[in-house]
């Protein structure tokens, strides 16, 4: 076996050991989208309403290491001023449904910044009883990540 002969044969023998080590992932999968594009929407009487998506955080592992993904969004107080608000009646039930129904903390903001914890019961929860504008920020946790929504609602 002459030189030339031997170091094609390692050229495609190593080609052919990288082929079959790669990461073969479907890219088009949701399974396989990092970070997942998970949507949610408000329900109110029945009419969906998307939310609007702000920061995430999400990781994954991939091999022997992690990979992250982490973004920095204006804050919900910041993103409202730009969103239609869902209109209300007072003390209106609403549900939150995002999806692969993850753990879901709501918060009210106001202008300054995060008010309080809203408190919702298997996704749903009650409007205000007064009249106004109200800021909502929905943080959704997955065992791999976490992404901040967003609904603003006017009670009339």
């Amino acid at each position: 076996m002459n030189i030339k002969s031997f170091l094609s044969m390692v050229i495609v023998v190593t080609f052919c050991l990288m082929a079959g080590c790669s990461n073969h992932e479907d890219k088009g999968s949701a399974n396989n989208e990092f970070p997942p594009s998970y949507t949610g929407v408000v329900i109110v009487n029945g009419a969906q309403y998307e939310m609007k998506k702000g920061n995430y955080q999400w990781q994954r592992k991939k091999g022997l290491q992690t990979e992250v993904v982490q973004t920095d969004h204006a804050a919900p107080n910041q993103m409202a001023e730009q969103m239609e608000a869902i209109r209300t009646k007072p003390n209106q039930q609403i549900a939150i449904e995002i999806d692969s129904n993850p753990h879901c903390k709501v918060y009210l903001w106001n202008e300054n910044g995060v008010d309080r914890e809203i408190k919702q019961e298997a996704n749903q929860l009650i409007v205000p009883s007064n009249k106004g504008k109200y800021i909502y920020e929905v943080v959704a946790e997955w065992a791999d990540g976490t992404i901040s929504y967003t609904f603003v609602v006017e009670v009339q």
